[in-house]
């Protein structure tokens, strides 16, 4: 089975994704929801973590969390693990709730964290159970644009002050501008490697923590070969004059790069089974 690449360090931010076992319901009922909001306030205290937004659904949540003490892990092993046990044993139950591995999207706070919070706050009206943020009531948005008191495990104060240092016109401000996102853009195909949101420069400085990790199996492709150059600089014009150094790249690029043969014959517009054989050696030998 294939486990997502962890990448923590001191004051990283996270999209985190967890889902109910086989679709069902993590939340019942609206005791179960803020019996998670109390477990979640638990865990940001021990483990010393911002919660910039949230919103739980009915058989998944969302949560954007900063971790300055780098400690992501321990922290959602601590917040899914407790509420487990809490649902279990609230609804005389036994077994798993969540279905395998939380998903976490690491995001550039300067550039991506705004919209990111913005997606959150969204998600009811995207998924049809509502037609304004505010009338989900377990979402933070209410919170953050003052609309009722926030949870004590939410901190709105980064986000507001990105819209104003007076506090009403930083509320107005971001009620307009969650608002302006209904129906735009789709956010996370700007995701690389399945788990990093950010401009070029954020990537890069984080393929050290990825090194290393390319002969791990179990860990998604997307993510072991994140640090690979990309096949425009791989193909470059003298390689592609030369049928003998195509032949090598083209090995280079599958073998040492991990792009596959489809992903290779896209790029050059050719068959896949020309790339196959460029890679075996049967073109290009002479």
């Amino acid at each position: 089975m294939a486990r997502p690449l962890r990448i923590e360090y001191d004051g990283a931010v996270y999209h985190i994704t967890s889902r109910g076992n086989q679709k069902k319901l993590i939340y019942k009922d609206d005791q179960d929801r803020q019996s998670f909001l109390d477990i979640l306030q638990q865990v940001n205290f021990r483990y010393n973590w911002i919660c910039h937004a949230y919103c739980l659904m009915n058989n998944h949540y969302h949560l954007v969390i900063e971790t300055p003490d780098g400690n992501l892990s321990k922290g959602m092993r601590q917040l899914n693990g407790v509420y487990t046990q809490a649902f279990n044993r609230r609804h005389k139950r036994v077994g798993h709730i969540f279905q395998g591995r939380y998903k976490a999207i690491l995001i550039q706070k300067e550039s991506h964290l705004l919209e990111v919070c913005r997606y959150v706050a969204l998600n009811p009206v995207r998924a049809r159970i509502s037609e304004k943020p505010e009338q989900w009531k377990w979402s933070s948005y209410l919170g953050t644009a003052e609309k009722k008191k926030a949870h004590p495990c939410l901190v709105p104060d980064w986000i507001l002050y990105q819209f104003g240092k007076m506090r009403m016109r930083a509320q107005r401000n971001y009620r307009e501008f969650v608002y302006e996102g209904i129906g735009g853009k789709k956010l996370w195909n700007e995701v690389r490697g399945q788990s990093l949101l950010g401009e070029d420069d954020f990537i890069e400085s984080l393929i050290g923590y990825i090194k290393g990790y390319e002969e791990i199996e179990e860990i998604p492709r997307e993510q072991r070969f994140l640090s690979r150059p990309h096949l425009r600089e791989v193909f470059n014009v003298k390689v592609l004059s030369d049928k003998k150094k195509r032949s090598c790249v083209m090995h280079l690029a599958h073998v040492e790069y991990g792009y596959t043969l489809k992903e290779i014959a896209v790029h050059l517009g050719v068959h896949y089974t020309t790339v196959s054989k460029y890679v075996k050696g049967e073109i290009g030998k002479n």
